[in-house]
Protein backbone atom coordinates (compact mmCIF):
# COMPACT_ATOMS: atom_id res chain seq x y z
CA UNK A 1 0.00 0.00 0.00
CA UNK A 2 2.82 2.43 0.86
CA UNK A 3 4.49 1.69 -2.46
CA UNK A 4 1.26 2.40 -4.33
CA UNK A 5 0.81 5.72 -2.48
CA UNK A 6 4.41 6.72 -3.16
CA UNK A 7 4.05 5.80 -6.84
CA UNK A 8 0.82 7.79 -7.13
CA UNK A 9 2.50 10.80 -5.52
CA UNK A 10 5.41 10.53 -7.94
CA UNK A 11 3.09 10.35 -10.95
CA UNK A 12 0.96 13.29 -9.81
CA UNK A 13 4.05 15.34 -8.96
CA UNK A 14 5.50 14.63 -12.40
CA UNK A 15 2.23 15.60 -14.08
CA UNK A 16 2.17 18.86 -12.14
CA UNK A 17 5.76 19.61 -13.11
CA UNK A 18 5.02 18.85 -16.77
CA UNK A 19 1.92 21.07 -16.70
CA UNK A 20 3.89 23.93 -15.16
CA UNK A 21 6.33 23.76 -18.08
CA UNK A 22 3.56 23.59 -20.67
CA UNK A 23 1.18 26.29 -19.39
CA UNK A 24 2.19 29.63 -17.92
CA UNK A 25 0.17 32.57 -16.65
CA UNK A 26 0.66 36.11 -17.94
CA UNK A 27 -1.06 39.36 -16.97
CA UNK A 28 -1.60 42.06 -19.58
CA UNK A 29 -0.03 45.25 -18.22
CA UNK A 30 -0.73 47.96 -20.78
CA UNK A 31 -3.23 49.08 -23.39
CA UNK A 32 -1.24 48.10 -26.49
CA UNK A 33 -3.48 45.12 -27.29
CA UNK A 34 -6.84 46.91 -26.83
CA UNK A 35 -9.59 46.13 -27.52
CA UNK A 36 -8.52 42.47 -27.75
CA UNK A 37 -6.88 42.50 -24.31
CA UNK A 38 -7.12 45.13 -21.61
CA UNK A 39 -4.83 45.89 -18.66
CA UNK A 40 -5.45 43.27 -15.99
CA UNK A 41 -6.56 40.53 -18.38
CA UNK A 42 -4.94 37.27 -17.37
CA UNK A 43 -3.93 34.72 -19.97
CA UNK A 44 -2.86 31.10 -20.05
CA UNK A 45 0.09 30.73 -22.41
CA UNK A 46 1.03 27.44 -24.06
CA UNK A 47 4.81 27.11 -23.96
CA UNK A 48 6.66 27.28 -27.26
CA UNK A 49 7.34 23.77 -28.56
CA UNK A 50 11.01 23.12 -29.18
CA UNK A 51 12.09 22.29 -32.71
CA UNK A 52 8.83 23.32 -34.39
CA UNK A 53 9.75 25.63 -37.30
CA UNK A 54 6.09 26.27 -38.20
CA UNK A 55 5.38 27.88 -34.85
CA UNK A 56 4.43 30.67 -34.18
CA UNK A 57 2.25 31.87 -37.04
CA UNK A 58 1.24 35.32 -38.24
CA UNK A 59 -1.78 36.42 -36.22
CA UNK A 60 -0.90 34.43 -33.09
CA UNK A 61 -0.89 36.31 -29.79
CA UNK A 62 2.34 35.53 -27.97
CA UNK A 63 4.02 36.31 -24.68
CA UNK A 64 7.63 37.28 -25.26
CA UNK A 65 10.52 38.47 -23.13
CA UNK A 66 10.82 42.23 -23.55
CA UNK A 67 14.04 42.84 -25.55
CA UNK A 68 14.64 46.00 -23.50
CA UNK A 69 14.11 44.31 -20.12
CA UNK A 70 14.22 40.47 -20.10
CA UNK A 71 12.57 40.39 -16.65
CA UNK A 72 9.41 41.85 -18.21
CA UNK A 73 6.99 39.93 -20.42
CA UNK A 74 5.12 41.54 -23.33
CA UNK A 75 1.91 40.31 -24.97
CA UNK A 76 1.90 41.06 -28.72
CA UNK A 77 0.56 39.76 -32.01
CA UNK A 78 2.90 38.14 -34.54
CA UNK A 79 2.96 40.35 -37.65
CA UNK A 80 5.66 38.48 -39.61
CA UNK A 81 7.89 35.43 -39.25
CA UNK A 82 11.38 35.28 -40.74
CA UNK A 83 12.25 31.59 -40.53
CA UNK A 84 15.68 32.07 -42.12
CA UNK A 85 16.73 34.51 -39.40
CA UNK A 86 14.59 32.91 -36.64
CA UNK A 87 12.93 36.22 -35.80
CA UNK A 88 9.45 37.63 -35.39
CA UNK A 89 7.96 41.04 -36.07
CA UNK A 90 5.55 41.87 -33.26
CA UNK A 91 2.75 44.44 -33.15
CA UNK A 92 0.20 45.62 -30.64
CA UNK A 93 -3.42 45.76 -31.78
CA UNK A 94 -3.53 49.47 -30.85
CA UNK A 95 -0.58 50.93 -32.81
CA UNK A 96 -0.79 54.30 -31.09
CA UNK A 97 -0.39 52.75 -27.64
CA UNK A 98 2.09 50.01 -28.52
CA UNK A 99 5.83 49.73 -28.17
CA UNK A 100 6.65 46.84 -30.48
CA UNK A 101 8.99 45.75 -33.28
CA UNK A 102 8.59 49.15 -34.94
CA UNK A 103 10.66 50.53 -32.04
CA UNK A 104 12.83 47.61 -30.87
CA UNK A 105 13.08 45.59 -34.08
CA UNK A 106 12.49 41.89 -34.69
CA UNK A 107 12.82 39.52 -31.74
CA UNK A 108 14.38 36.06 -31.77
CA UNK A 109 11.94 33.15 -31.72
CA UNK A 110 13.87 31.87 -28.67
CA UNK A 111 12.54 34.84 -26.64
CA UNK A 112 8.94 33.64 -27.05
CA UNK A 113 7.50 32.35 -23.78
CA UNK A 114 4.46 30.89 -25.53
CA UNK A 115 1.21 31.41 -27.41
CA UNK A 116 -1.86 32.76 -25.60
CA UNK A 117 -4.63 30.15 -25.62
CA UNK A 118 -7.12 31.18 -22.93
CA UNK A 119 -8.16 34.33 -21.04
CA UNK A 120 -9.09 33.20 -17.51
CA UNK A 121 -9.76 36.60 -15.92
CA UNK A 122 -11.50 38.93 -15.42
CA UNK A 123 -14.89 37.30 -15.05
CA UNK A 124 -17.07 38.13 -18.04
CA UNK A 125 -14.13 38.33 -20.46
CA UNK A 126 -12.98 34.72 -20.15
CA UNK A 127 -12.68 32.33 -23.04
CA UNK A 128 -10.38 30.56 -25.46
CA UNK A 129 -8.53 32.02 -28.43
CA UNK A 130 -7.92 32.55 -31.21
CA UNK A 131 -8.50 36.26 -30.92
CA UNK A 132 -8.63 38.03 -34.28
CA UNK A 133 -7.24 41.53 -34.39
CA UNK A 134 -9.67 43.94 -32.77
CA UNK A 135 -11.57 41.15 -30.98
CA UNK A 136 -13.63 42.50 -28.07
CA UNK A 137 -15.57 40.09 -25.87
CA UNK A 138 -16.79 42.68 -23.36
Amino acid sequence: MALRTALLGLVLGGAGLAASRVLRRVEVAGGSMAPTFLPGDRLLVLARPLGNPAWPSVGDVVAVADPRDPDRTLVKRVAAVDRAAGTLELRGDDPGASTDSRQFGPVPVASVVGRAVYRYAPTGRTGPGPWPRGYDRS
